[in-house]
């Protein structure tokens, strides 16, 4: 059941792959602030978790999404 897991993994991880993307390219992110707050502390908090429970699927999930979610509130903070 494992692959599941890496399917998840990959599905959740590059949804913030067009957002950023988008983002980038607009130079500014037109996402809910709270939403991207929420969102970094979550995956981060979890990250720290799943690393200290030694599980890589979930390590991996939550530190790709952290960085979305920084790479979108960057751009909200700093827009070009």
């Amino acid at each position: 059941m494992q692959w599941l897991g890496y399917v998840g993994l990959a599905a959740l991880a590059l949804c913030w792959i067009p957002q950023s993307i988008e983002t980038i390219k607009l130079g500014r992110c037109n996402v809910n602030s709270t939403f991207l707050i929420l969102s970094a502390v979550g995956s981060s908090t979890l990250a720290f978790y799943a690393f200290s429970i030694n599980d890589t699927v979930f390590t991996l999930l939550n530190t790709l999404t952290t960085a979305g979610a920084i790479i979108n509130i960057y751009y909200k903070m700093f827009p070009r």
